[in-house]
């Protein structure tokens, strides 16, 4: 054997030893066990929960506005006074009012005198009819047919001016009370017991009427918080859960260290729409619905419009098997063993069901559940899998790229730094 012929077969055995080494490592590369964290399906109380944030309003609330135009010339109370029913607020100029309040009365008065005035004409013109009417029945020789007519119209003309005078006087008094009315509105009292939580104005401003805009004519705002709502938009996807009696856990900004415990007295029936922008930049349209939650016990100093976030007791469930939610991922029916498919290979591809990865000798196996209600961290489950069957539980990247049926190990403890090894 030649010397390039002996070198040609060292270089072809190491050739294969060395893909044989690759292959092997490879290989061995293949099955090695994705690391996972586990957890166990174990019996827990799970509290379903909706969301919502919203704001606090009272029950009752008054928005004081102006009827009349005029400038203010008095105001008697301060944002955040407590005022009494009947308490005086605010004064708007009345000397307008009291003038056509007094010309009123002048004209009335005038009308009043007209009114005796045609009342004795016609009393004195019946009497004359009267009279004329007998004289012409028992002596007519003695009163002549044209004397007779004259008396009658006399008397009709007398009747046609005293309604007339009766009608001016009923005008006449009809605008002097809306003259009351009208000199009454420049002195705004409150309509309830409450606290004033808006004043809009200043002493010289002109109050105007709210003919074309509320807001202009708001005045001031009066509310009762004797009762406090927590007003709070709920998703259309969730406000089918609720019901009028569900518990509330409320939480208020402006108190963090405390939690308020409130009922949903009221759900609307309509909803309100709102639009909202996309990532693409189109707009859509956000649906939601106004819950109000009745406070059990408000803080004394609370105060409109703070904001609120209200956690919604929807459903409990005690000692039900139970599932970290990051456990819980969607496989294609296709890729879902042991499972009655449907014929048509297309329609495996569009049908998901949801599972989790059960662990037996560390092999992780997709296996489908059916749940219940959410909890925060835990999903209950109904069927699918038992209590003490262990299941992967994380991490989320890991689950979602895991393949059924992987050799799966626990996860090293995280170092001191918090990273992972």
């Amino acid at each position: 054997m030649s010397r390039r012929t002996k070198f040609g077969l060292i270089a072809l055995i190491v050739v294969v030893v060395v893909g044989g080494l690759f292959f092997l490592t490879a290989a061995n590369r293949g099955k090695r066990a994705v690391e996972v964290r586990f957890d166990t399906v174990k019996a827990q109380d799970l509290v379903a929960t909706v969301t919502a944030s919203g704001r606090i309003e009272p029950q009752t609330k008054v928005d004081i506005s102006a009827d009349i135009t005029g400038r203010i010339t008095q105001i008697a109370v301060k944002e955040g006074d407590w005022v009494k029913k009947g308490q005086f607020l605010l004064q708007i100029d009345p000397a307008v009012y009291e003038a056509t309040l007094a010309r009123s009365e002048a004209l009335l008065a005038a009308s009043t005198a007209a009114q005796v005035q045609a009342k004795a004409n016609y009393d004195q013109a019946e009497r004359t009819v009267r009279r004329a009417n007998d004289l012409a029945k028992s002596s007519p020789d003695l009163i002549s047919t044209e004397a007779v007519e004259q008396a009658q119209t006399s008397f009709e003309v007398s009747k046609a001016n005293l309604n007339s005078a009766n009608a001016q006087v009923a005008q006449n008094r009809a605008t002097l009370q809306d003259a009351r009315d009208q000199l009454a509105k420049t002195r705004l009292i409150s309509p309830l017991d409450g606290r004033v939580t808006r004043l809009n104005v200043e002493v010289g401003e002109v109050a105007v009427p709210g003919t074309f805009s509320r807001e202009t004519a708001l005045l001031m705002t009066v509310s009762d918080l004797s009762v406090i709502l927590a007003k709070v938009q709920v998703d259309e996807t969730d406000v089918v859960r609720l019901e009028l009696g569900d518990s509330v856990r409320v939480t208020i900004d402006a108190f963090p260290d405390t939690a308020f415990i409130g009922r949903v007295t009221e759900i609307s029936n309509s909803a309100q729409l709102s639009a909202t922008s996309t990532a693409s930049g189109s707009s859509d349209r956000a649906v939601d619905f106004d819950v109000e939650i009745t406070l059990a016990n408000p803080p004394a100093d609370i105060r409109p419009d703070l904001s609120a976030t209200a956690k919604i007791i929807t459903d409990t469930r005690t000692q039900v098997p139970s599932v970290p939610i990051i456990a819980l991922t969607v496989r294609q029916h296709g890729d879902v063993p042991n499972e009655d498919m449907p014929a048509d290979s297309a329609a495996k591809k569009m049908t998901d069901t949801e599972g989790v990865f059960v662990v037996r000798g560390g092999v992780a196996t997709f296996t489908p559940v059916k749940v219940g209600i959410a909890g925060e961290e835990f999903f209950e489950v109904v069927s699918g899998v038992q209590n003490g069957d262990s299941i992967v539980a994380g991490t989320y990247q890991t689950i979602r790229d895991l393949k059924d049926s992987a050799r799966v190990r626990a996860m090293k403890a995280p170092a001191p730094g918090g990273e992972q090894k």
